[in-house]
């Protein structure tokens, strides 16, 4: 139930059917606004209802048309500024240039950081995201960030749909991930191993070969959990590597499937039973191509959120067995 000033919920072109299935788990209806581009590639942005004194959250995920994603959030942001909403929120499902978080070498811009700041000069008053690529991404703004974890949906996927997952390994394919591996393996009482990615010298491409570096994953079921795929090469070769180091079987857990430069065969041809990933980014396309990708729906962990940021109770309950919950009981895997 939502009390108090009414609840605005607004989307521009990123992901419709996502914020469809928010307003009707809130039982509330999307403010009608169209998003539109002129003949020169300028966004337009009309608002059909009035958004005064209102609490407003707009839902706007960076996905393949990036910058148009976030221009399209920002111009929204604005306007609603502009019309004098009380409080505005954006909802960013899949934070956009995240994977640009620090400076790591000479001249690199940290662009996650400009995206904040271009998120506050707009007027924004909060910001509720999902499994940002580093945390340090929070402190990039001096307003309030939830960020909330597809983890226990994961971990509820995992013990409904994977069968044998008591004998599995839990799986990062870089040394990045082994905070989230560890939290995972530990919450379900399994082991967990971490892949080292060989580079050839001098080079910045793709990796060329992994090895285990920490585990073992003979006659095991090997689970491959990760933040994000776009190419798909670490994928493809931290799965191959897991085959050729006996796993029985392997599964792929990824939040984001961003999917942007793969050809969905090549999935296919993998040496894993299913790629497992969230709908922060639409997937309707992916899923067309390919029998092994499966969707794990957010909306009901998103929809919980503004519910409880509307009514000024704590979210800290999103981070633990509700959502676990929530991904069995509620919408789950469409």
């Amino acid at each position: 139930m939502l009390r108090g000033n009414s609840v605005r919920i607004l989307t521009g072109n990123s992901h419709p059917g996502l914020a469809q299935a928010v307003v009707e788990r809130l039982n509330v209806p999307l403010t009608p606004c169209t998003v539109k581009k002129f003949s020169n590639g300028e966004i337009n942005v009309k608002i059909a209802e009035s958004v005064r004194d209102e609490d407003v959250y707009i839902i706007q995920t960076g996905c393949s048309d990036v910058n148009d994603n976030l221009m399209e959030l920002l111009i929204l942001v604005s306007a609603c500024k502009g019309a004098s909403a009380r409080r505005i929120t954006a909802v960013i499902p899949c934070y956009p240039y995240a994977r640009m978080d620090k400076k790591d070498k000479s001249r690199a811009p940290i662009t996650a950081k400009l995206v904040a700041n271009m998120l506050a000069v707009a007027g924004c008053d909060h910001v509720i995201t999902m499994d940002l690529h580093a945390s340090q991404i929070q402190g990039f703004f001096d307003f309030p960030v939830d960020n909330l974890y597809s983890e226990p949906l994961m971990i509820s996927y995992i013990k409904r749909n994977i069968e044998g997952w008591k004998n599995s390994i839990i799986v990062s394919p870089d040394a990045g991930g082994a905070k989230r591996v560890t939290a995972i393996a530990d919450k379900l009482g399994v082991e967990f191993a971490l892949i080292h990615r060989e580079r050839t010298r001098n080079s910045s491409g793709p990796a060329e070969k992994m090895e285990v570096l920490v585990g073992d994953v003979r006659d095991k079921v090997a689970i491959l959990v990760d933040d994000m795929i776009d190419t798909g090469n670490t994928l493809a070769l931290a799965a191959r590597s897991l085959r050729d180091n006996g796993a029985k079987k392997v599964y792929a857990l990824v939040s984001h499937g961003l999917l942007s430069e793969i050809n969905m065969k090549k999935i296919e041809e993998l040496p894993i039973e299913q790629l497992v990933v969230t709908n922060t980014v639409p997937q309707q396309q992916h899923e067309a191509g390919c029998s092994k990708l499966v969707t794990i729906d957010v909306s009901p962990a998103i929809a919980e959120s503004i519910r409880r940021t509307h009514n000024g109770e704590s979210i800290s309950l999103l981070f633990g067995d509700w959502t676990e919950g929530a991904g069995v009981n509620g919408a789950g895997v469409y």
